[in-house]
């Protein structure tokens, strides 16, 4: 018999019990549907992930006032940004500080309601280090920061039920008009629900004392960690151990990593379901070779060794296990690409996902199929003619 003869011959099994067959394939498509979307829809994240740090950088540094050893909150130096842009790498500093103020919707709204939406002074150049842009309206300007008006953040918006600039809000008793509304800050989530005002309009209106609460540098890559060593004693001479650093794309790259841990647990999973599979094509060759007991008899009376026997069970076995693969592949990308679609991700599916599903696919088919084989080349010809009639 040569190749295409044993694949016509395993063939026929399968083609004379169709329903039988499509649900023994369906357990190892599901699985193997189950490895490549998961491996699919991790890397096509990853590289989303790995595109958004590429635009937002990896180079922006925080230094944020903490507490003394009394837990009292300390105030960073009003010289604080002016300091660090004197630091070789720096290419740009700015600062935020947080402001204790009362937001609300409108005059008629309890004090007490607030909506969760804080109150920050801003200086002009934030949106610039920070690689932020507004949504609708403009951002705080020269002459517009000493003005009792405000940007609010894409949830403090949201929040207070505003939708377009020029709408008004209370901020403690003084009406703050909304000349813009931020796009969500993705290095910096915080400002999402913050109403930011000038420098010079927090002075003005609710006694600021200049003091920064955050302050933000952007450096060359190259010199990210350098930076960040001297950063802390910079901002607070003397008193760095009250200074927390950090990097905020650390946050994004963390996320990366737990998504990874993920798709190394789905895996697993998709490998139970390939297992489970398995099993069920060997049960169903199994109980193939009980009700074929006639054809192996006849086709041993006719001359085919056990070789041949074998060889037509283990082919039977493989192209059973080779349709549910290559349909789960079919799936799993098809999965892929409608998710991918669905969150805005460019798709990604590796080669070695469905290649090394299908050959896995192969390798499981052939171990559940080699007792069926050997059950049904163990068979004598009288023995199986007799047992049939």
């Amino acid at each position: 018999m040569n190749a295409l003869d044993i694949l016509r011959v395993g063939a026929v099994g399968l083609r004379a019990r169709r329903a039988r067959v499509v649900l023994s394939a369906l357990g190892i498509a599901i699985g193997i549907a189950t490895m490549v979307a998961v491996v699919g829809m991790s890397t096509s994240s990853r590289a989303d992930l790995m595109e958004r740090l590429d635009r937002l950088g990896t180079n922006l540094l925080t230094a944020e006032a903490g507490k003394d050893a009394l837990g009292q909150e300390v105030k960073l130096p009003k010289t604080a940004t002016a300091m660090v842009e004197r630091i070789g790498a720096v290419q740009h500093a700015t600062a935020t500080a947080d402001l204790d103020v009362r937001i609300r919707r409108s005059a008629v709204v309890p004090e007490e309601q607030t909506a969760g939406v804080t109150a920050q002074a801003a200086r002009t150049d934030l949106l610039e280090a920070l690689g932020a842009r507004t949504a609708r309206g403009v951002w705080l300007d020269g002459p517009g920061e000493g003005l009792p008006v405000t940007v609010l953040g894409a949830i403090a918006a949201e929040r207070l039920g505003v939708t377009a600039p020029g709408e008004t809000i209370m901020m403690n008793d003084q009406q703050f008009v909304i000349v813009g509304i931020l796009e969500p800050v993705e290095l910096v989530p915080t400002l999402d629900r913050v109403a930011l005002v000038g420098f010079p309009s927090a002075e003005r209106y609710f006694g600021f004392d200049g003091h920064p609460t955050t302050v933000f540098e952007r450096s060359t890559d190259a010199s990210v960690e350098a930076v960040r060593a001297v950063l802390a004693r910079t901002v607070n001479p003397g008193n760095e151990g009250t200074v927390r650093v950090s990097r905020p794309s650390d946050a994004l790259a963390a996320k990366a990593a737990a998504d990874k841990g993920l798709t190394t647990l789905m895996l697993g999973l998709g490998t139970v379901a390939l297992l489970v599979g398995g099993v069920g094509i060997a049960n169903t060759m199994v109980i193939s070779v009980l009700e074929r007991r006639a054809e192996i008899g006849l086709r041993r009376s006719l001359g085919a060794t056990r070789g041949h026997i074998r060889l037509q069970f283990l082919t039977e076995a493989l192209q059973l296990s080779a349709l549910g693969g290559v349909a789960g592949a079919v799936l799993g990308a098809l999965a892929t690409i409608g998710f991918a679609k669905a969150q805005g991700w460019t798709t990604v599916i590796p080669l070695w996902a469905p290649v090394g599903g299908l050959g896995a696919t192969l390798l499981i088919g052939l171990l559940a199929g080699l007792y069926p084989a050997a059950r049904a080349a163990r068979l004598h010809p009288t023995e199986a003619l007799s047992a049939a009639s």
